[in-house]
């Protein structure tokens, strides 16, 4: 499911990132009002978490034009806190908000609230890979390999699913780390290789010669599994 995020803060921008795509969505940022419009008439998000306070389009301005022709759930984000400011920003579409500073992991919470609000239950998805060789299924949190369940550990499994979800994408360290231990840990991003040394032993037919979880060199690492 795909996110739009619009701050024009950079920190909040990433943070939020950092935290929403270790939950398996697609994340997309923009600065201002006016990319905000452009970006969500390109992509048609699932969600939008929208800044009140824009350096060119207000975010009331900006939820006014989207309503106009999407019904996509919006979180504001308000540093006002005066009733006012709250109930216009309902008045004009926004379904939830939260007053800065925050917590991302009570922004994380809410847009799962409100997504799940907005959408109806189906068959429970699933991440299939190679004809079937590889699934992964993320309401149960279960892996199969070759019909076969995986035991994999929390960390193991976030770092899958953030790698499968995301094909051919390339995650450094930094960011696969900031995903999956959250920004608050100190340890050093090479922690990162151990996990994926020993996911691999869990997923590879060959470990030394990967095909799922691939390696680039000085850079990071991505997903090589086709659907």
């Amino acid at each position: 499911m795909k996110i739009l995020i619009v701050d024009d803060e950079p920190n909040i921008l990433e943070i939020l990132e950092a935290y929403l795509i270790v939950k398996n969505y697609q994340v997309f940022r923009a600065v201002d009002g006016q990319e905000a419009l452009e970006t969500a008439a390109t992509i048609r998000p699932d969600l939008i978490v929208l800044d009140l306070m824009l350096p060119d389009i207000s975010g009331i301005e900006v939820c006014e034009k989207i309503r106009e022709s999407s019904n996509a759930p919006i979180i504001m984000l308000t540093a006002k806190t005066t009733e006012q400011d709250i109930l216009k920003g309902l008045q004009v579409g926004a379904d939830d908000y939260l007053t800065k500073p925050f917590s991302p992991k009570e922004l994380v919470a809410r847009a799962e609230t409100v997504l799940r609000r907005a959408r109806p239950e189906t068959q429970e998805e699933k991440l299939s890979f190679e004809g079937g060789e590889l699934e992964i299924y993320p309401i149960r949190k279960q892996v199969f390999r070759k019909g076969k369940e995986v035991i994999l550990t929390p960390t193991e499994y976030a770092l899958l699913v953030l790698l499968a979800s995301h094909p051919t994408q390339l995650f450094s360290r930094e960011q696969l780390l900031d995903a999956v231990k959250g920004l608050e840990f100190e340890g050093t991003d090479r922690i990162i290789d151990t996990h994926i040394k020993n996911l691999r032993k869990k997923i590879e037919d060959n470990k030394s010669n990967p095909h799922y979880i691939l390696t680039a060199y000085g850079m990071g690492y991505r997903f090589g599994g086709q659907k």
